[in-house]
């Protein structure tokens, strides 16, 4: 059921839209509580005066008692209550209730008293009946919404009545004991009663106004009247009764009202009864009523003005212009006719004059005001959805050309926003480029970030956790200045919302005014006089054409003097006053940058921001890069404004002023290219400063699962990654050049710019490589650096008795560094160059395998600034044993070793430790190398020893060499075995011929000494023992 349904049963007090029978109630007396039983000429007379509708008996007449609730009905006995017949669901759902018990089967319409325990306006309402029956499949959820909107209606329904009855409570009280003791007075007056008795007042009812007397004490009628303490007069106390038989008090006036009635007629009669002066009323009145819209004209053309409403206004207009050609017309027509004119025709033409004289003059002041608007109007903005559509030019030059004008107002407008298009271009990009000055010093005089913060940033392209929350590539200032830089190019070159979109958005209007488009849509004004303003001439047509030129030409001079020339110098312009004599024009409030200042650009004129200092850096050049910025926010950015100035240049280029012009079709070419030239040395600078400054980086915290490397090779990656990409981005401009059109505007790099990247790329490579090298070789490392605080040895390869992993020990950052170099070697470089090649179409053939030359040489430095000194410790150790005049065995027949060997392999065996916890992968062939150099000590020490060797020192110098090479067997190299038999060869020449025959029968005795020896220091050196693989 709809409202409109259930309004209507509610208002005629029936069950039914389409009821076949009249209902039986409603042939029932309908009289109040109050009166008495109509006699029946009263109902005879009521009767008369019923309406004739058959409508009439269900509608509530608004002069009964009855109540006003919708709805309410009578009981049994004819007393009305507030429970209605029908309500809808007070939890928000349906619209009728009973209509829903009806199609539960429930005899809701014919048991009164069940209804009413399902009606909320009832007293005998049952919440438990009601939600059984009427929400039996009501869910949790929408009981609880049900909940919700019940107390939402019962808060709104008691808020306002609860504040009305607080606030009016004691008025009520007065008004409803004044009404009753009035009613109480009026109603028992002139009733006869035995007894006299004093009416009961309210101690209220007596206070009545000054100057005035209550009813009851007048016409001497009061207690201290004459006659008061008489018993009053029946029939005049009965003439002003409120009852029938007195008309309700109005039975005392009539006869005198009928007197005063005659008295008038018989005075004012002849007055008023003038025929003349009937006539010239009636002829003043027709006048009136006949010229009633002369008079109304006027008015009706101020409100217009006033309320902007043109269509209307123009209408009114011609309206009044019609009433004056008509006065026009009569007064030629009676001189051409020699003819009087008449009473009627004089006063239509005196007031259609002071019509018309009134309207020129609110027209001529309106007409200002729009010539005013017009000049300061500017273009709707899409995005703005609440522009009033009366200050659109379009409806400014209708409204002047609709009412005539002599100058034309299509071309004014075209000059008035091409000033004002100029003017708003130099001063915008003035004010930006001193913000942007100011904002560049403060920057340059503060402290420069720490090389921890500098690190920190330079990490955040490598770091996943750092991509996940979004952390900033740079400082927060240096961010604000990028911010100001993209903001103030993209209120300048933005296609919508920018002025480049207005200077477009102005060549499309004055196209359309030239070709004529528009002007079929305009008015020709009264009698065609504005169709001469429809037509611009040739010249002002070319003229139009030369001033968008110019204004492409200023914004684009602005744009590449802001990305080619250095900073500029003065900045006065901010705190230049206005001139006291610059005249207050609308104008003046658009064009004055210095009306709205920012707090950051405000500052006192006797101490301007000082210069930024000469330090020799790359940035003092440009006026566009932050000082101290890294590469990641110079990449972030400089994409942005490349592909601003691209799109703008490519937009400007479709204009066909533009395209036919060559000049400004090589303007705009060198825009983009002179930006991207620009762009592109002030990143690689920035590029070559960060990576001379990458070992910052370097805190020899271990990479993830490969605990042999660090996480300096990733961040390095990733920094690569991000510049090569945004350089071929800036470079290359792909998203501008893949658009229509745009190879005309967006040009190959000159070949003098890719060899510059080149460059760069190969020195941060070599840069990287070396600065890793010298720093890893430092006795100590810088105490600026970042740390993680955590020890360079990770928990799951920390062994007892290993040796101690902290950075600052110069072995591990070798280690470290070693197996850096291998992934350089191996994956990053590689990769690197391959992103290179495909992202600048180029080539590394040579600088590829110099690249390679120039790793293995660092490696093989590393190798030896690690592996070296231990060399060289051993090779002493070695030397110092077999020269010692005790090495020489006492006995025939030696059976142990000598204490060198074993101090040889105990540094072996922590240089083993220290190795395998660091960086596993490189063990073998440091072992490897330091075995050879054990075999290249033992030659050198024998040979070294100036006597021949006997037998037992044969023997001694057999079982040391075999036991060496028994314990790091499976670090064996061709190169160590053959030093092992130079060793053997050198042993063979220095003695004779019989101890070498003897020492054949002792091998197999050695063999055995041999191999006690082994197995008595297995646990020693059982390190050096090949591990078994599971199978």
């Amino acid at each position: 059921m709809t409202t409109d349904e259930h309004t209507l049963l509610n208002h005629y007090n029936i069950t039914n839209l389409y009821p076949v029978a009249w209902p039986a109630e409603k042939d029932e007396s309908d009289a109040s509580e109050d009166d008495q039983p109509k006699s029946k000429p009263q109902t005879k007379r009521l009767a008369h005066q019923r309406s004739n509708s058959r409508y009439s008996v269900l509608a509530r007449s608004t002069s009964d008692r009855r109540s006003l609730v919708p709805g309410s009905e009578k009981t049994g006995d004819g007393v009305e209550n507030l429970v209605q017949k029908d309500e809808p669901d007070p939890l928000g759902g349906p619209d009728s209730v009973v209509r829903i018990l009806r199609h539960r089967g429930l005899p809701v319409e014919e048991d009164q008293r069940l209804r009413n325990r399902f009606l909320l306006s009832s007293t005998t309402f049952s919440p438990t009946l009601y939600l059984s029956q009427v929400h039996c499949n009501a869910s949790i959820e929408s009981l609880l919404q049900g909940l919700d909107f019940l107390s939402r209606s019962i808060d709104q329904k008691s808020a306002s009545l609860k504040v009305l009855v607080e606030s009016n409570f004691e008025r009520f009280v007065r008004a409803k004991s004044t009404i009753d003791n009035v009613y109480a007075e009026m109603r028992n007056q002139g009733a006869e009663s035995s007894l006299p008795q004093r009416p009961r007042t309210h101690s209220r009812s007596r206070i009545t106004s000054k100057g005035s007397a209550h009813f009851r004490n007048t016409s001497g009628q009061g207690p201290f009247s004459p006659r008061g303490l008489d018993k009053p007069l029946l029939s005049d106390q009965k003439k002003h009764a409120l009852s029938k038989e007195s008309e309700y008090g109005v039975q005392g006036i009539k006869g005198p009202l009928s007197e005063v009635a005659v008295k008038a007629e018989e005075i004012w009669g002849p007055a008023l009864g003038g025929r003349e002066r009937e006539e010239s009323l009636r002829t003043a009145m027709a006048s009136i009523e006949r010229n009633k819209g002369v008079l109304e004209v006027d008015a009706a053309i101020v409100s217009c003005i006033r309320h902007r409403n043109y269509h209307n206004l123009v209408a009114e207009y011609k309206r009044a212009r019609q009433y004056a050609e008509d006065a026009r017309t009569i007064v030629s027509g009676a001189s051409g006719d020699r003819r009087p004119l008449t009473d009627s025709d004089l006063y239509q033409i005196v007031i259609t004059g002071r019509m018309w004289s009134s309207v020129e003059v609110q027209i001529d002041d309106f007409k200002r005001d729009i010539w005013r608007r017009l000049t300061n109007v500017e273009n709707p903005s899409p995005s703005s959805a609440t522009r009033n559509m009366s200050d659109d030019h379009m409806a400014l030059i209708s409204v002047l050309l609709e009412l005539g004008v002599q100058d034309n107002p299509i071309w004014f407008w075209l000059l008035s926003r091409y000033d004002h298009l100029k003017n708003k271009i130099i001063a915008s990009f003035e004010r930006s480029r001193v913000e942007i000055e100011i904002l560049r010093r403060r920057i340059a005089n503060a402290d420069p970030p720490s090389t921890a913060t500098h690190a920190a940033h330079l990490k955040a392209s490598g770091n996943p956790a750092s991509r996940d929350k979004q952390q900033p590539v740079d400082g927060p200032s240096i961010i604000e200045f990028w911010n100001l830089v993209y903001g103030s190019m993209n209120n300048l070159l933005a296609t919508p919302g920018g002025l480049l979109g207005e200077i477009i958005e102005f060549w499309e209007k004055a196209q359309d005014f030239i070709d004529g488009s528009i002007q079929a849509t305009l008015p020709v004004g009264p009698d065609g006089q504005s169709r001469k303003h429809h037509r611009l001439s040739t010249d002002g047509a070319k003229e139009l054409q030369e001033g968008v030129v110019e204004l492409i030409e200023i914004l684009r001079g602005n744009i590449f003097s802001f990305f080619a020339d250095p900073p500029v110098e003065d900045v006065s312009m901010l705190y230049s006053p206005l001139p006291p004599t610059t005249p207050s024009t609308p104008k003046s409030a658009i064009f004055a940058p210095y009306a709205h200042q920012d707090s950051r650009f405000r500052f006192d004129a006797s101490h301007p921001p000082p210069p930024s200092p000469k330090t020799g850096e790359a940035w003092e050049d440009f006026a566009f890069w932050p000082p101290y910025a890294n590469t990641l926010s110079g990449v972030q950015y400089l994409e942005k404004l490349l592909n601003l100035v691209g799109t703008a240049a490519t937009e400007l280029a479709r204009l066909p002023s533009v395209s036919s012009s060559s000049g400004i079709q090589r303007g705009l070419k060198s825009l983009v290219a002179g930006t991207r030239e620009r762009c592109s040395k002030a990143l690689v600078a920035a590029w070559t400063r960060d990576v001379e400054k990458f070992h910052l980086v370097e805190n020899w915290e271990r990479a993830g699962e490969r605990h042999d490397r660090t996480k300096m090779p990733g961040y390095f990656l990733a920094l690569e990654n991000t510049v090569l990409s945004g350089l071929q981005k800036i470079i290359y401009i792909p998203d501008v050049a893949s658009k229509a059109n745009a190879t005309d505007i967006v040009t190959a790099p000159p070949a003098e710019l890719l060899k510059d990247v080149r460059r760069h790329f190969e020195r941060t490579l070599y840069t990287t490589l070396s600065d890793m090298v010298r720093y890893a070789e430092m006795v100590s490392p810088p105490n600026n650096l970042p740390q993680t605080g955590s020890t360079i040895l990770s928990p799951p390869l920390k062994l007892a008795g290993a040796v101690s992993g902290a950075p600052e020990r110069r072995e591990i950052r070798l280690l470290l560094t070693m197996s850096n170099m291998q992934l350089f070697r191996t994956d990053i470089i590689p990769q690197l160059i391959a992103q290179f090649e495909t992202n600048f179409s180029h080539k590394l053939t040579e600088e590829t395998k110099m690249i390679k030359t120039a790793l293995g040489q660092i490696e093989e430095k590393l190798f030896k600034s690690y592996a070296g000194p231990f060399a060289r410790d051993l090779a002493s150790m070695i030397h110092t044993g077999i020269t010692s005049s005790t090495w020489v065995p006492t006995t025939d027949r030696p059976t142990e070793l000598r204490p060198y060997v074993y101090e040889a392999l105990l540094l072996l065996v922590n240089i083993h430790t220290e190795v395998t916890t660091t960086t596993p992968p490189l063990l073998h062939p440091i072992i490897s190398y330091l075995f050879e150099q054990i075999i290249l000590a033992f030659l050198s020490a024998f040979r070294a020893r100036s006597e021949r060797y006997t037998l037992a020192a044969l023997m001694q110098a057999t079982l040391d060499v075999e036991f060496v090479a028994s314990i790091l067997s499976q670090y064996t190299t061709a190169r160590a075995s053959e030093l092992q038999s130079q060793v053997y060869q050198e042993l063979d020449q220095r003695t004779d011929n019989s101890a070498r025959m003897r020492l054949q029968n002792e091998l197999p005795e050695m063999r055995a000494i041999l191999k006690k020896l082994r197995d008595g220091t297995r646990g020693e050196f059982i390190c050096f023992k090949k591990q078994r693989t599971a199978r």
